[in-house]
């Protein structure tokens, strides 16, 4: 089988890479991460001309309509460069509209770069069930659309967004999959209130209190009550971007190392001589390659028709992916010496980043229980 990008994945990726090294390197991302909103208006403007925010967007609405694999290719690109911009985050809110249909508009705003998306999935006592939701969405007085009320925590990126998807209850009990139903909320929307931070990695997440925030029906994405399917596959097509964010890290990480024992002296030869540091980087590739493997699968398979089939190799890769990510993070840093905890050095933050990139839509024991509880498991065991 053929695991090569396309020429059109490659020109993609190409065009990230070459970006990303002229315009967008390590300095520049910190005074960006520094910066009193932690993105960057030129940046989003050159991932708009990329023509990155069309991508996964429906030709109808003035994208591009690709594939998870197309995607595969631009997240590595944005995982190798450490880029802070909020583009997963909207790419994730779009799917949202994509999979329930009714918002063309809103997909032709985000194609266009005019519109950033956040999801708003998490709770404080939720941790990673995502059925776990105690925001409420009450009928309004006279049945005019809904009420929500409660807060959402972790949202990536969600101060600079200008539209959240956010999931509430209407109905059921707190860790019901039935009952959940999903809107599409401007932020600026009354009674929405949204308190930023910087992240671990750099990035920005927000904790969003709604208090009697009006919704009107038009705000409903996909079914009132029916909203788990929906939030179910388009959080595993969010994990399986994260995937290929996280192979691009490793890859630059690993490069990284692999450098600095070609450069680093001690006892009047280059470090990478030594053979137990050898043996220490061929396990390190060893997990990479099967990351970069599982990832691919993920984004092979995350579209399937078959549910079942979607969620049990999502999981697996967000497994294996997260297992080989803290593998080669560590490792990568214990090679570096004490030069890999710090601030001036690129492994340290790609080593942040792919901790979070685990802790997000699950970790890895989190998918190791969902992959266990999938059909047919224990019966092939």
């Amino acid at each position: 089988m053929d695991f090569q990008f396309n020429e059109e994945q490659q020109q993609f990726a190409d065009a990230l890479r070459r970006w990303i090294s002229k315009d967008y390197d390590f300095e520049t991302r910190k005074r960006i991460v520094h910066s009193d909103t932690g993105v960057s208006a030129d940046a989003w403007a050159t991932l708009t001309e990329l023509g990155m925010l069309a991508l996964p967007v429906p030709e109808a609405q003035g994208g591009f309509d690709g594939t998870a694999i197309d995607m595969l290719a631009v997240m590595q690109e944005l995982g190798r460069g450490l880029v802070v911009e909020p583009y997963f985050a909207t790419v994730l809110g779009a799917q949202f509209l994509k999979l329930a249909g009714g918002h063309e508009g809103l997909l032709a705003q985000v194609a266009a770069g005019e519109l950033k998306l956040a999801a708003a999935l998490g709770e404080r006592h939720s941790r990673h069930d995502l059925h776990d939701i105690a925001v409420t969405a009450s009928r309004a007085p006279h049945g005019d659309g809904y009420l929500i009320d409660g807060v959402k925590t972790v949202v990536l990126h969600g101060a600079q967004a200008g539209a959240l998807i956010v999931s509430a209850r209407v109905g059921g009990g707190q860790r019901d999959k039935a009952g959940i139903s999903l809107f599409v909320v401007p932020g600026d929307t009354p009674g929405v209130q949204i308190t930023d931070c910087r992240t671990l990695d750099g990035m920005r997440a927000a904790t969003v209190q709604f208090t009697q925030v009006l919704a009107p029906p038009s705000a409903l994405v996909g079914a009132d009550g029916a909203g788990w399917d929906i939030l179910e596959a388009a959080t595993d097509y969010g994990a399986a971007l994260l995937c290929a964010e996280a192979v691009g890290a490793m890859d630059a990480v690993f490069a990284a190392t692999l450098e600095y024992l070609k450069t680093r002296q001690q006892f009047g030869a280059p470090i990478g001589k030594f053979q137990a540091l050898q043996h220490r980087m061929a396990d390190m590739f060893i997990h990479l390659e099967q990351a970069r493997s599982m990832a691919m699968l993920a984004a092979v398979k995350v579209q399937s028709q078959d549910a079942e089939e979607r969620r049990r190799i999502v999981s697996a890769a967000k497994v294996r992916v997260g297992q080989a990510a803290k593998f080669v993070g560590q490792q990568a840093v214990q090679l570096h010496g004490g030069m890999g905890v710090t601030d001036e050095l690129p492994a340290a933050h790609h080593f942040k980043r792919l901790a979070m990139i685990d802790l997000t839509l699950g970790d890895a024991d989190h998918h190791l229980e969902r992959f266990i509880a999938q059909p047919g498991f224990k019966q092939a065991a």
